[in-house]
């Protein structure tokens, strides 16, 4: 499904960036960042909606802008997994993305002051890895496993700009907590990839899921959400109980663990499970956050 010629700017922006995944960068900074100052000053609310709606449309715009040629060749881009943006519409889209993104980065560096000067390198990085995702030359997401890491890189360097810039500190614990995050968002592309490996190959794009082929992707993803579920157990109680959600996602792609190349797109039932299951999984977390907040302050 295409947007119609007539569709307004705006509403092509709002597609673009996202809006079901909204919540995968926002709730990671704010949560990090909250835990670790438990206040809900200016920074909190600027940074939580940066990473809200401008980090996103930066992030997905510009790989709309650079994968149309692709993208138009995939059956499930033009809906809530990709827009398709029509060529007259490129520039704009750019400029608005970096019309966003740059107050509130702006704004972001003067509000966390000097205090924390190495959560600078790691917005810079955040912001380095958004954009060489999908743009030209570098186009990560065309280097096989750099793929996975740059795009485990997007949604947990939110979290550890939070932490960074509230001056928490990195313990054992929270560096297996971030650990396991990490590997999450590493296997969550490498499955998300495996329903592309079609289209992908066709448009001669090389990802994790091109070069290995879809089962052993399948089949990699499931090892690391199990690793990350494992990293968990070095938690701090009671982060140590979300071991067990790992087991969701296991279940979820469990089911494509030996999809051929061309029948992978058969994954993409797997794949919108996933994004449901994020939100499920992201009510558990908190849930146990408050929970660990409670046991800190007992």
């Amino acid at each position: 499904m295409t947007t119609a010629p007539s569709t307004p700017l705006a509403m092509r922006l709002l597609m673009a960036s996202r809006p079901v995944s909204w919540v995968n960068t926002a709730f990671p900074f704010g949560a990090a960042y909250l835990l670790a100052t438990g206040a809900v000053d200016a920074l909190f609310v600027v940074g939580s909606l940066f990473f809200l709606v401008p980090y996103n449309l930066l992030m997905y715009g510009v790989n709309d802008v650079f994968d149309y040629e692709s993208d138009l060749r995939n059956p499930r881009k033009g809906g809530a997994e990709g827009a398709l943006l029509p060529p007259e519409t490129h520039r704009a889209v750019l400029v608005w993305c970096a019309a966003l993104t740059v107050p509130f980065v702006v704004a972001m560096l003067v509000l966390g002051g000097t205090d924390a000067p190495w959560s600078w390198l790691v917005l810079a990085v955040s912001l380095f890895a958004v954009l060489a995702y999908s743009m030209p030359p570098l186009r990560f997401k065309e280097r096989p496993v750099l793929d996975s890491i740059t795009s485990s890189t997007h949604f947990v360097s939110p979290a550890v700009y939070g932490l960074a810039v509230a001056g928490a500190a990195f313990t054992p614990q929270l560096l297996a907590l971030l650990a396991a995050f990490f590997l999450w968002g590493m296997a969550s592309h490498a499955f998300g990839a495996v329903q592309d490996v079609v289209p992908d190959r066709e448009g001669g794009i090389a990802s994790i899921a091109t070069v290995f082929g879809a089962k052993a992707t399948v089949r990699i993803a499931i090892g690391m959400w199990l690793a990350a579920g494992l990293l968990m157990l070095l938690t701090a109680w009671p982060g140590q109980l979300a071991a067990i959600l790992a087991l969701p996602y296991v279940l979820a792609a469990w089911p494509y663990r030996s999809v051929s190349d061309a029948d992978s797109g058969r994954s993409n039932r797997g794949w919108r499970m996933f994004l449901w299951l994020n939100y499920a999984s992201g009510f558990a977390v908190t849930m146990l956050l408050i929970a660990w907040s409670f046991v800190r302050v007992g």
